[in-house]
């Protein structure tokens, strides 16, 4: 999933070399945390929160392979 997470991100932003990503496994859940340069971070989240919700959409199908839950968190 950090690799999914990782490859759309930097599709999106214009300072991929800022990109981080995290991830964190408890029980049967995985946290994947995000991190872009502040001046990107407009273009992760999208108008009204579209291409947020997307790339959580993308990463929730795959996980449904694995049959594990997984959230994805922008951070500043």
């Amino acid at each position: 999933m950090k690799d999914l997470v990782k490859v759309i991100a930097m599709a999106l932003v214009d300072h991929p070399e800022a990109v981080v990503v995290t991830e964190k496994e408890e029980d049967n859940a995985i946290t994947v945390e995000l991190t872009v340069s502040t001046e990107d971070m407009g273009k992760v989240i999208g108008k009204q929160g579209r291409i947020a919700k997307a790339i959580r959409t993308v990463v929730k199908a795959a996980a449904s392979k694995e049959e594990k839950k997984v959230t994805v968190e922008i951070l500043q």
